[in-house]
């Protein structure tokens, strides 16, 4: 049984067309979908009324189709009409990357907005990734994330766009969240659920609450100085995991071996070769 998830204020015609997109692929590529969120700031809870429609998918190929000497791309894209971006990886890319760190797989695999999706293939996964994800990598994730946005001055700041303000808080928020939890390396994707668990002090609180109360309604926030006490905070959690000694472990031989295991039973269910 499939299960969605549409917030009513999404506009109705553009999720319409997310849905027709995605039945194109499956009719096109032949390849099963158990998975297809809403990405980006939507998910992430921090929407303009004018931001863009990313739907991401995961799929899986039949099994016919593996057997071939020729490799296959493992991500399907579609063009960029408008404000719609829709595109997949591959069960296979999206199981290499987590085992390499990446929070993305991760992220999509809790959007609370879905378009469709299977329980049992994001219960089995995301049980994978609680077992299998390196907490070491996944910190570097957020680090490189937070720090390629390039926004922070200390000393001499200067206006930025206050939209990409938000582009540098949530995996400074996503860090707080991993130092504060150090037994997990699954953070929680949505904003608003990462600051009530990670304690943040009441003022910062309601600066991002009314930074997000205005980003959801206008369409262009404009310019302007980052708040102090917000650069402060973000700037703490970047220090705090650069100068943490962190030793990585490479991936083990029983994590691929989980891996393989996983591609394999998914792959013959959504097939029906076995039992459900």
């Amino acid at each position: 049984m499939t299960i969605r998830n549409i917030p009513a204020d999404m506009a109705a015609p553009a999720v319409a067309q997310v849905d027709a997109i995605l039945n194109g692929i499956r009719r096109e590529h032949g390849v099963h979908i158990p998975l297809a969120i809403e990405s980006g700031s939507r998910a992430w809870g921090f929407p303009s009324p004018d931001s863009d429609y990313d739907g991401r998918f995961i799929y899986v190929r039949p099994a016919r189709q593996a057997l071939t000497i020729w490799p296959r791309r493992d991500v399907i894209e579609t063009p960029l009409v408008g404000d719609m971006d829709v595109n997949g990886w591959d069960l296979s890319k999206a199981l290499r990357l987590l085992l390499k760190g990446n929070a993305v797989v991760v992220e999509w695999l809790q959007s609370p907005i879905l378009y469709t999706a299977e329980p049992w293939f994001r219960d089995e996964l995301l049980a994978f990734a609680d077992q299998w994800l390196d907490r070491e990598m996944v910190l570097t994730h957020y680090l490189h994330l937070g720090r390629r946005q390039k926004i922070l001055h200390l000393d001499d700041q200067t206006e930025v766009p206050l939209k990409k303000v938000f582009y540098v808080l949530h995996p400074a928020v996503a860090l707080r969240w991993l130092r504060l939890h150090p037994g997990r390396a699954v953070a929680p994707m949505h904003l608003p659920t990462l600051m009530a668990q990670c304690d943040p002090p009441a003022d910062l609180a309601a600066m991002v609450e009314d930074l997000r109360a205005r980003k959801a309604m206008t369409r262009e926030m404009g310019r302007g100085e980052i708040p102090a006490a917000l650069l402060r905070f973000i700037e703490a959690e970047f220090a705090a995991v650069e100068t943490t000694d962190r030793s990585f472990i490479p991936r083990s031989e029983a994590a691929a071996r989980e891996a393989d295991a996983l591609f394999e039973r998914v792959t013959m269910r959504l097939d029906g070769l076995s039992p459900g």
